[in-house]
């Protein structure tokens, strides 16, 4: 179990690999075990890859499961390269070495982030269709991808979830590379990183099967846990 308190220097978790999505959220629910039973626990998954994963660790924690989005910044015309992301809220969150290297001005900074806000907002609504945010406040939020590599999108999706004042951000992910999980660990209460490859090529080294995971897919699973916790507290 890699488990990680702020301040302190996470060991490197000897490297696996998962069958799929499923059986990491299964490891990583192993690993927050701890939590099962609190009564204000509340699991987010990063869409899309992350929500498979998270619906496990609801599951087995007995806690309530929402999705969060974050969207990635892209450099124009170069797209690929993450410039800083924006997550709910409105919440930036951008690389500061990207944006010097290539000067990207704040005006295009502004541009881009205004049109993937549009495009936040509306994969809120497609994801959770009739289901409304839950209420955040002051529980312990688990925050949980498929995996981790430069953890800007990360960073975007704790700096806009401490905004709704929960007790306590966990951060739990089936892979990333040491040292990511090291710079996100000194900004949560608790970091949980299943494997620490190395060296780290992608996430999906980690995975046999890593196939994108659908918008159905997530809607099912959001649906699917609200009818097991229908009583949910929801904003």
């Amino acid at each position: 179990m890699t488990q990680h308190q702020p301040g302190s220097a996470p060991a490197t978790a000897a490297s696996r690999i998962f069958a799929d999505r499923r059986e990491a959220g299964h490891v990583l629910a192993t690993q927050l075990s701890h939590h099962r039973g609190e009564p204000k626990l509340v699991v987010l998954g990063l869409p899309r890859g992350g929500v498979p994963v998270a619906y496990e660790v609801a599951t087995a924690l007995g806690a309530s499961l929402d999705v969060f989005v974050v969207r990635k910044l892209g450099v124009p015309g170069h797209e690929e390269l993450a410039m800083g992301a924006i997550a709910s809220g409105g919440v930036l969150v951008l690389n500061d070495d990207v944006v010097a290297a290539l000067r990207i001005r704040d005006d295009v900074i502004g541009q881009v982030a205004e049109r993937e806000e549009r495009e936040l907002l509306r994969r809120e609504r497609d994801l959770r269709g009739e289901g409304t945010p839950l209420d955040v406040r002051g529980t312990t939020a688990i925050l949980v991808d498929d995996g981790l590599a430069t953890g800007s999108t990360m960073r975007a999706a704790i700096e806009a979830l401490r905004r709704s004042e929960p007790q306590r951000v966990v951060v739990a992910v089936p892979t990333a590379p040491s040292s990511t999980c090291r710079e996100l660990q000194t900004l949560v209460d608790e970091m949980v990183c299943a494997t620490n490859p190395e060296p780290f090529y992608a996430v999906g080294q980690a995975y046999r099967n890593f196939e994108q995971t659908t918008d159905e897919e997530v809607g099912e699973l959001l649906r699917a846990a609200r009818a097991r916790a229908p009583h949910a507290a929801h904003r």
